[in-house]
């Protein structure tokens, strides 16, 4: 296993551990223990703390190391700020090429969501909208743009979790998910635009009342 091989699963699995709350909010990222945990050296989980350094994830404390970010509203709105700005302009250029195939195989992705929030695993369904959401931007063929879009999305992981965590919330996001497929098949920008800023909207406020508690 090449280094780098090794600290892009050390940063997916800390990631994971991050959205899914097993590391939750303030909590102090035990390097020693979570490497003997993961079964590799301090080396790539150093790198892959300083990768989720970036993206706001943790923060690190001179003589005191590194702790997971606590959650914030107003950083949660900014980041999606950024994202609606981002994703009208992702899906205005992907919408009107699109094909019939491209929009099958979203709804494909649709359905996985909805499978996935039946089982109640809060990281099985954030990976499922992940892949449901990112298959209507990579039509835009746009790669920088979407890799800017991917990495707003990481940073807000552990928001989601929360977001993911209410049964109420799950049946709002595949309603709201079934919308956007339909307006999909119209190849209507104009409403896709407006439902996924509603659908974003959706998510803040509901994530805003719980960590504003």
């Amino acid at each position: 296993m090449s280094t780098l091989t090794a600290q892009e699963q050390v940063l997916r699995e800390v990631r994971n551990q991050i959205a899914s709350g097993v590391l939750k909010a303030g909590q102090q990222v035990k390097q020693d223990t979570l490497a003997t945990e993961l079964g590799v050296s301090r080396v790539p989980l150093r790198e892959a703390l300083k990768v989720l350094e970036g993206e706001g994830q943790v923060v690190y404390h001179p003589h005191r190391g590194y702790f997971v970010a606590d959650l914030s509203v107003s950083d949660l709105v900014e980041v999606y700020r950024i994202r609606a700005l981002l994703e009208e302009e992702a899906l205005t250029v992907a919408i009107p090429m699109m094909t019939d195939e491209d929009v099958d195989f979203i709804e494909e992705m649709s359905n996985d969501v909805r499978i996935a929030s039946v089982s109640g695993d809060v990281s099985a369904i954030t990976a499922a909208n992940r892949r449901f959401h990112f298959a209507m931007f990579e039509c835009s063929n746009m790669p920088r743009l979407v890799r800017i879009i991917r990495t707003l999305w990481d940073s807000t992981d552990a928001y989601r979790s929360v977001y993911m965590s209410s049964t109420i919330n799950l049946e709002h996001m595949n309603d709201e998910h079934a919308q956007m497929v339909a307006a999909l098949r119209q190849r209507d920008v104009e409403t896709s635009i407006r439902l996924q800023a509603t659908h974003r909207e959706n998510s803040v406020m509901a994530v805003s009342k719980v960590i504003s508690r």
